[in-house]
């Protein structure tokens, strides 16, 4: 879409407008939900994730691989999520280092990054898996999918490989029981 037709729409739907040193592109169905000045550039919150700055001009996270997020005092730290295996359905994850990015006019992005990771989450638990070690598995909503996905993030010395075995486990298990409702 064009960037007059998205200023137009903005305009008709109360939709936020891009910031003009935007570097990325928007997605057909893709809408401006917040926006962020920051040192690096802007950051851009819509449906489908948040736009952060990068060498490219801009890149999408989408909400479900935001691990962690923190905002103080004129910082929103994220702790990125890479998805390394995907096992039965289910994916392993591991963390990339948290950035940082300096935000001189928040505005509404903090409380909308915090309420689109938050409503990703359908169901978390940690499990401590004997001989193999500890893991966190959480049910979350794709932006823009139907369903959820399981997602895995095994404690540091978890062995993966085994993790990996109990996860298709798991995810089977999972599976059944949407089949038969239970």
């Amino acid at each position: 879409m064009t960037s007059l037709l998205r200023r137009v729409r903005a305009l008709l739907t109360g939709e936020r407008e891009l910031p003009d040193d935007f570097g990325g592109v928007l997605g057909d169905e893709e809408r401006v939900l917040a926006t962020a000045t920051g040192a690096e550039g802007p950051l851009v919150a819509t449906n489908l994730g948040l736009w952060v700055p990068d060498e490219s001009g801009a890149r999408r996270v989408g909400w479900h691989l935001l691990s962690k997020v923190r905002w103080q005092d004129g910082l929103l730290g994220l702790v990125e999520a890479e998805e390394w295996w995907w096992v039965e359905g289910a994916v392993l994850l591991r963390d990339r280092p948290r950035r940082d990015y300096r935000l001189d006019a928040a505005g509404k992005l903090p409380d909308v990054v915090h309420s689109r990771v938050t409503r990703s989450i359908r169901s978390t638990q940690h499990r401590e898996l004997p001989s193999v070690g500890g893991a966190r598995f959480v049910r979350r909503r794709i932006p823009g999918r139907d369903g959820t996905v399981l997602q895995v993030r095994a404690d540091a010395g978890t062995d993966e490989a085994a993790l990996a075995e109990y996860t298709r486990e798991v995810a089977r298990r999972l599976e059944r029981a949407t089949e038969t409702g239970e």
